[in-house]
């Protein structure tokens, strides 16, 4: 499937740089479930250090550094499942839910950060998860579509950008990032639907 204009076009040199990891877990005995589960751990923790930044707001600094371990462990239990043959039914539906679970966990606590605009971190949010819905709905038998320009791993360095900004207290460039965002999520949402790049 065509990716558009995302992250996931450097997916394979991400999972180049992870394979030698992901054969020494296929040694020891991990599965990919453990690290599906372990992602959904990392984004509460990603999503608790966020709700503690808006009283602490040089923990936002720890927010990127979170969201990479995710995207790390997503495409690792990916490679695993695939390469070590371990692919389950449970695996593949562990991890589509993984994947929504962990976005509403690491995502919505910026809500806090901005209390009067906290409904363009919602916004945000469900846009993503609507993305994912309809990768899965439109997928034709040969893979889920991976359209951008908003995909996850794009979604993460949005984020790991607004933790960053937020973290230095640009409060207006926090808002005009999630309004952006809001935009590329709603373009994803129509170029995975109808196939189309932007």
């Amino acid at each position: 499937m065509t990716a558009g204009a995302t992250l996931y076009r450097i997916k394979p040199a991400f999972q180049a740089l992870l394979r030698p990891v992901v054969g020494r877990a296929a040694r020891v005995g991990i599965r990919p479930n453990h690290l599906t589960t372990a992602a959904i751990a990392v984004s509460a923790a990603a999503g608790a250090v966020v709700a503690a930044g808006s009283r602490w707001p040089v923990l936002l600094f720890i927010a990127p550094v979170l969201y990479l371990v995710r995207m790390a462990l997503n495409a690792m239990d990916g490679l695993l499942a695939r390469e070590h043959k371990l692919t389950t039914r449970t695996g593949v539906v562990l991890n589509e839910i993984g994947d929504v679970v962990s976005d509403a966990l690491a995502y919505l606590p910026f809500a806090l950060l901005l209390p009067g605009r906290s409904w363009l971190v919602v916004t945000v949010v469900v846009l993503g998860l609507m993305s994912e819905v309809t990768a899965l709905a439109n997928a034709d038998g040969t893979g889920r579509r991976n359209d951008g320009p908003l995909g996850k791993s794009d979604r993460a360095l949005g984020f790991s950008a607004i933790a960053v900004l937020a973290g230095f207290h640009l409060n207006a460039s926090v808002a005009l990032a999630l309004v952006v965002m809001a935009g590329l999520g709603a373009v994803t949402i129509w170029n995975r639907a109808t196939g189309e790049e932007s």
